[in-house]
């Protein structure tokens, strides 16, 4: 018996130690949610991406608009021979050097309705790219809302797991107490020295958690280690339902899919331009001469000049027509069913949301009321212990309940967070 004392004792004493002492942790960047998300927004390669794709929907739209302006070509060559030749109908030297400049345009003036197909096509490719940009931004700002509150929650969780480690440590010195004044058994030391020991294994999980949480939010925001979450504000209340609904028709997910479908069916029409013969007017005119040339470039050398007005149309070409109609008619079709697919969706997850958005705000009342009422129970437990009218089983059953209030408490509020924040994304507002 006197060698489980001491035993006991010696745990109880490098125990505190332990529990006093956390591990050092090196200096880390603290960055707030707004800073986080800013720095995401910035270095995410999705959100890269959805910019670029932005960018270059913008300069096809230009190029579709720009097909309707004339093209226009300068040239100018200059020809050198080591040996003079000779003129066959003059019979004259001609001068080894010779200097040509040569201005060509033109404009297609009908091609079946094409150029206007592909601009209606090109502007709905960037109303789809601006909605995409908007959808990324807030999928970034989800992705980062979710690391920020799981590295908040995590260090909570850390604190937690503290506070169990100190209240298996002072059940296990009273246990040591009364076993020294014969009031308990040598179960009672034991049990408490098993509590003890799984507090700290709860607690070493819990920092290896957050330090995990921790570099998740620092890559996520472009930072190379881990990164400290610090909370600045408070729990919101809950948002107003009728407002969301409402809001859903201008989903970006939503008007991202409904412009893909329309640049769809504007490439139908591009296709069915096949089917008409093409039109074009064309200028091209020339001088060349021996002499060097004098400002105004080529004025004294003889002009040639000549206009072009074309008419192309393709009677047959192997069913390539049909093929692309075919192609362009079932892209058409899927965009379309994406689009409604798509709002659907929508509707689905905001009704999922909202539920989940509600359950979560009603289960961080319930918890904090669980914790306040196992805060009361564990101190009555105690009482009754140290005075012989509990057993250690009814202490430890009182400790592990407040410790998993306390893990709910936590849990609760931000999950109803992190449903706040899939929420904002599926309607594309800030709440």
């Amino acid at each position: 018996m006197r060698l489980v004392l001491v035993g006991v004792h010696a745990i109880v004493l490098a125990g505190s130690g332990w529990a006093q002492q956390p591990a050092a942790q090196a200096m880390q960047l603290e960055v707030t949610l707004n800073e986080a998300i800013r720095r995401a927004l910035d270095v995410q390669p999705a959100m890269v991406s959805a910019r670029g794709d932005q960018s270059s929907a913008g300069a096809n739209k230009w190029s579709a608009f720009g097909s309707y302006l004339p093209s226009l070509t300068v040239s100018a060559s200059y020809d050198h021979r080591n040996n003079p030749g000779v003129s066959g109908s003059t019979g004259r030297a001609v001068p080894p050097q010779s200097y040509t400049g040569t201005l060509n345009t033109s404009l297609e003036l009908f091609d079946g309705f094409r150029r206007f197909a592909n601009v209606k096509s090109a502007s709905a490719s960037l109303d789809a790219a601006d909605a995409g940009v908007v959808n990324q931004r807030f999928q970034t700002t989800l992705d980062t809302k979710q690391l920020f509150y799981t590295a908040i929650a995590n260090e909570a969780l850390v604190r937690v797991a503290d506070a169990q480690v100190k209240r298996a440590q002072q059940q296990l010195q009273i246990s040591v107490q009364k076993l020294r004044a014969g009031s308990a058994t040598r179960s009672d030391s034991l049990r408490s020295t098993v509590e003890y020991g799984n507090a700290r294994i709860a607690l070493l999980q819990a920092r290896a958690a957050l330090a995990t949480a921790q570099a998740n939010l620092g890559r996520q925001i472009g930072v190379d280690g881990p990164v400290r979450a610090v909370f600045d504000s408070t729990l919101p209340a809950l948002p107003d339902t009728v407002a969301l609904r409402a809001a859903l028709s201008t989903a970006p997910a939503v008007e991202q899919a409904e412009a893909e479908a329309r640049s769809a069916r504007a490439q139908v029409w591009s296709a069915r331009a096949q089917y008409w013969p093409s039109v074009t007017l064309s200028y091209s005119n020339s001088h060349q001469g021996s002499k060097d040339p004098v400002p105004p470039i080529f004025s004294p050398y003889p002009e040639t000049s000549q206009w072009r007005l074309g008419v192309s149309w393709t009677l047959f070409n192997g069913f390539t027509r049909e093929v692309n109609n075919t192609n362009a008619s079932v892209a058409r079709d899927l965009a379309v069913a994406r689009a409604a697919d798509a709002r659907r969706e929508a509707t689905a997850q905001l009704t999922q949301q909202l539920a989940a958005l509600s359950t979560a705000f009603e289960q961080i009342t319930i918890a904090r009321e669980n914790m306040a009422a196992a805060t009361e129970d564990l101190r009555v437990q105690n009482e009754r212990y140290r005075v012989g009218a509990a057993t250690i089983l009814d202490l430890l059953i009182s400790q592990a309940a407040l410790t998993q209030a306390e893990v709910n408490v936590v849990q609760t509020q931000f999950s109803y967070l992190i449903a706040r924040s899939q929420l904002e994304a599926t309607v594309g507002r800030t709440l």
